[in-house]
């Protein structure tokens, strides 16, 4: 049997790194003789850095920045060898690093924008930013902040916006000398700004949000939004991937120029993923938590549609389901299997996250064992 492994991280407990070799492990000691290839991988989230370094290779830098709420914090970044510097938002902005204390109405991604500016000083021409797993739901305001962009309010008064304070922007004046670098986004949802599929009704929950503060971040996307198309002639309300990283997929449209690229095919075009299915009688994929997003944008979407286009066999071993995940079925994914019942409190998800992982493998593994 030949089998290719290619998962995401399960963020906040295994990089893909160790998800991939628990899997590995749990199908030699059925199949001892399978031929197995690892690919880990990342759609632009959590683990991109680790994920092009793997396979392409590069030297990391790492700078004082800002933390998820202003604290200073040491952050990594990637220089790949053709000059790119890689950043993951989630390295200084991440909803782990918020720890108990998840707030999206007053967590900053300005620590983002540091990370940029040590790039481009250090020679950078092209940014490739990861825009997964922030904490955040501010538009990327305060990434602009952090690059010279001023946000004032009706009293003319500077500011840094929060999510709390993007109804408070009245004007937003742009730095006398532009960032001259290509910036290259990666998105791993394809979510618009505002609205009820948008940043703030989708995610901001699960970074803290209660359903009157959903409304709250959701009316100050819109007005932001507003301001934007006034002051810079920029509409990013119909634009796919807008939503992403609580609305930084508009902020570095509007504010550095970028370009949004589906991270996972980003990834799998560097990792020549196409040619590696050609041999595999079984595709091997998952993530953290398995639900209705994971079919838009995410690795297992990536992985499965490619897949599928060959008629390859295609699992997920993921570490949880959530609302939606039945969905997933609709990409031609064969079987799901499930590490927990997502019931678990994170602390002894930690605890048990290897064991769980490793004998929902080998369940996986032996479900094959008579065909």
């Amino acid at each position: 049997m030949n089998i290719l492994i290619a998962p995401d991280s399960f963020k906040g407990t295994l990089s893909a790194y160790e998800v991939c070799n628990i899997i590995e492990k749990a199908f030699c000691d059925v199949y001892p003789d399978a031929n197995i290839e690892k690919l880990p991988v990342a759609d632009g989230g959590e683990g991109l850095c680790a994920c092009l370094n793997n396979i392409v290779g590069g030297e990391t830098r790492t700078a004082t920045v800002s933390g998820v709420f202003g604290e200073k914090m040491t952050a990594s970044y990637l220089v790949l060898n053709d000059g790119t510097a890689v950043i993951e938002t989630a390295a200084c902005a991440g909803l782990p690093l918020a720890g108990e204390n998840k707030n999206p109405l007053k967590a900053t991604a300005y620590g983002v924008g540091e990370l940029i500016k040590d790039a481009v000083k250090n020679g950078a021409e092209n940014i490739l930013l990861g825009l997964g797993g922030s904490a955040t739901n501010e538009c990327g305001l305060s990434v602009a902040s952090a690059l010279g962009w001023t946000f004032l309010d009706k009293n003319g008064e500077a500011f840094v916006p929060v999510g709390e304070t993007l109804s408070l922007v009245d004007k937003i004046i742009p730095p006398k000398k532009p960032l001259s670098v290509t910036v290259t986004a990666a998105c791993d949802v394809d979510n618009p700004l505002f609205g009820k599929n948008g940043a703030a009704y989708v995610f901001s929950p699960q970074k803290g949000a209660d359903e009157n503060e959903v409304e709250l971040l959701d009316k100050g996307l819109r007005h932001v939004a507003d301001i934007i198309e006034r002051d810079l002639c920029i509409n990013v309300k119909d634009l796919n991937g807008a939503g992403a990283a609580g609305g930084l997929g508009a902020g570095v449209v509007a504010f550095l120029n970028a370009k949004l690229r589906r991270g996972i095919d980003m990834i799998l075009d560097i990792a020549r993923f196409d040619e590696k299915l050609k041999n595999a009688d079984l595709v091997i994929t998952g993530e953290g938590r398995l639900d209705a997003q994971s079919v838009n944008g995410k690795v297992i979407s990536g992985i499965a549609t490619r897949a599928g286009r060959l008629n390859k066999t295609v699992i997920t071993i993921c570490g949880s389901h959530g609302n939606g995940a039945e969905a997933i079925k609709s990409l031609g994914v064969e079987k799901c299997f499930c590490a927990t019942d997502g019931k678990k409190d994170f602390s002894e998800i930690l605890k048990t996250c290897k064991e769980d992982l490793y004998n929902i493998s080998v369940k996986a593994a032996l479900s094959f064992k008579d065909r």
